[in-house]
């Protein structure tokens, strides 16, 4: 999807609610789209070293399987299954984006456990993945490049040691081309979105102006799914908004 394809509307991009319309339904997983997705990740990036597993599952049955770095590839890789087991709901015309899957990287030196972490300064991003992936089901949205999604309405941010408050989607930079897309059926192809963390300054600016400044300013500054706690914001004049 080409930026300029977005709604016109800076707001209809900034994808956050507010009551959830739908109870609780129970997940089991979809076996075949997992197995599918599962070695499309391995095809294009590598074998998954462990998963962590999700015991109780609403709408959706979501993993997330973790890469661990290699000489090659110097971070961890973190890429949702599940997500795709149910079509978002996108509007008609963009009706092609209907399934998705996420992906975040991670510093090397990142203390991931293999059985989980409680830690909320160790464990967010492994749970941010998880929310997001969740949400376009239990809203009934969906979820394209470029769109964006604060923490919460008041860009709480996502831990006390990161001013980090808000995330967009780009197509992934640290895999290759053909891992972006993995066509299953006829009608059914599934996009694989990198998630990229974004500072207060930087979602306002693609709240007021669009997603297409925003992004010339994260190429510009070699932003990309890699998760920098360290970055500063791409935007320097943080008060001008």
């Amino acid at each position: 999807m080409n930026q300029d394809d977005q709604p016109s509307d800076p707001e209809e991009r900034n994808l956050y609610h507010k009551e959830r319309p739908r109870d609780f339904d129970p997940a089991f997983g979809d076996s075949e789209n997992i197995e599918l997705v599962t070695a499309h990740i391995a095809k294009h990036i590598a074998e998954p070293d462990y998963v962590f597993h999700e015991f109780v599952s609403d709408l959706v049955h979501l993993d997330v399987h973790v890469i661990a770095p290699t000489p090659e590839r110097n971070y961890f890789t973190l890429v949702t299954t599940g997500m795709s087991d149910r079509p978002m709901t996108p509007p008609e015309e963009y009706a092609e984006y209907s399934y998705a899957e996420l992906m975040l990287c991670l510093p090397p030196d990142w203390p991931l456990d293999k059985k989980g972490s409680e830690d909320l300064e160790v464990c967010w991003p492994v749970e941010l993945l998880k929310h997001l992936a969740r949400k376009p089901h239990e809203y009934e949205t969906w979820f394209a490049e470029s769109h964006t999604v604060p923490n919460t309405p008041a860009f709480e941010h996502y831990t006390p040691s990161t001013k980090f408050c808000a995330v967009t989607f780009a197509t992934p930079k640290t895999a290759p081309a053909e891992f972006a897309q993995l066509k299953v059926a006829d009608n059914k192809t599934i996009h694989f979105l990198a998630v990229i963390p974004l500072y207060l300054a930087e979602i306002k600016l693609a709240l007021k102006q669009g997603s297409e400044p925003l992004f010339e300013l994260l190429e510009a500054n070699g932003v990309t799914e890699i998760l920098d706690l360290n970055r500063k914001s791409t935007v320097k004049r943080f008060g001008i908004f």
